[in-house]
């Protein structure tokens, strides 16, 4: 559950000279990622669907990082039980017939920690029924020990205000076949971000963003104009070798944390950041989570770095 980056293998470079949507065939856009999985891809034509197995289901070790992906679009409710609890096996059930309530603006994953103690290390689960949830990849503490209903409703109805504070406005939809290629949803944004204009692209995108706040490919596109602008006139290998010379500098840091993303060492990217985070305090460490959230969305929440940073990301902030 703690992914170490140390020795990971640098990917294929990124062009953003050759950035296309990120719903286009990979052979056309070349960024398309592989999928999370059967739980988290886009659902049809519609941005804001997300494509789950249900609305409740299990999840363990081995796909947990589909989960983590996931909550970038909608909030994700976990239930952290085992068989021979009896307080779990009266909540179970509440949480179920709530999280279906709400038609898919949550969804409830279920682990067993007896079958799963990383997972319950990783949250550090001192007794069961414990309620947690995710929202970007962060947890957040709900309650422990069975409780009635309204009040189960109520911590829920409180996360959905927290998950749209947070742009997580996504709904979950069940019984969805593979997404359909679709063009780019802001051709004159992607033409310009295609052509080096990272200034228009980022006034086109933000546009769109005031427009629609859950704009997924706005967003996408709006952090490729952020990185390719902040690396204008820059040689990658001199902003990663002055990192490299001073480690406690945090904005050579996040400099050398763009050049190698555009590099294809987006491992090394995460892992110079996030070793940063934990010796960091305050503005400084904020800042650097900041970017690191920055270079998720340049990446894709599909994209294999990313699944890992997630879980790092979470340790050094929790």
């Amino acid at each position: 559950m703690d992914p170490s980056q140390e020795n990971a293998q640098p990917d294929q470079g990124l062009d953003l000279s050759a950035v296309r949507s990120k719903n286009m065939p990979a052979e056309q856009g070349g960024q398309a990622g592989a999928g999370a999985g059967a739980a988290g891809g886009q659902a049809g034509g519609d941005p804001n669907a997300v494509a789950v197995p249900g609305l409740v289901f299990d999840v363990d070790e081995s796909t947990f990082t589909s989960l983590v992906a996931m909550s970038d679009r909608v909030p994700v409710v976990i239930d952290l039980w085992a068989e021979w609890c009896e307080p779990c096996k009266q909540l179970s059930p509440i949480l179920e017939r709530v999280v279906t309530s709400y038609g898919g603006r949550l969804v409830l994953a279920k682990v067993d920690v007896d079958a799963n103690p990383r997972l319950q290390q990783a949250f550090g689960v001192q007794s069961i029924p414990t309620v947690v949830a995710l929202i970007k990849g962060q947890p957040v503490p709900l309650f422990q020990s069975a409780l009635p209903e309204p009040q189960v409703q109520a911590y829920f109805d409180e996360l959905l205000k927290l998950a749209g504070e947070n742009g997580v406005t996504g709904h979950a939809v069940t019984g969805e076949g593979e997404p359909e290629p679709a063009g780019p949803a802001h051709p004159e944004a992607e033409e310009a971000l295609a052509k080096g204009d990272f200034d228009t692209a980022e006034s086109l995108f933000k546009a769109a963003l005031a427009n629609s706040p859950a704009d997924e490919e706005a967003k996408f596109g709006l952090a490729r104009a952020g990185l390719g602008r902040r690396l204008i006139d820059q040689e990658p290998a001199d902003l990663i070798a002055a990192a490299d010379a001073d480690p406690k500098d945090v904005e050579a840091a996040k400099a050398a944390a763009d050049a190698e993303v555009v590099s294809g060492n987006a491992a090394g990217a995460f892992n110079r950041l996030i070793s940063l985070i934990r010796t960091s305090t305050g503005d400084e460490k904020e800042s650097l989570r900041l970017r690191v959230l920055d270079l998720f969305e340049v990446l894709g929440a599909d994209d294999p770095a990313v699944t890992k940073a997630r879980t790092a990301l979470m340790r050094a902030l929790f």
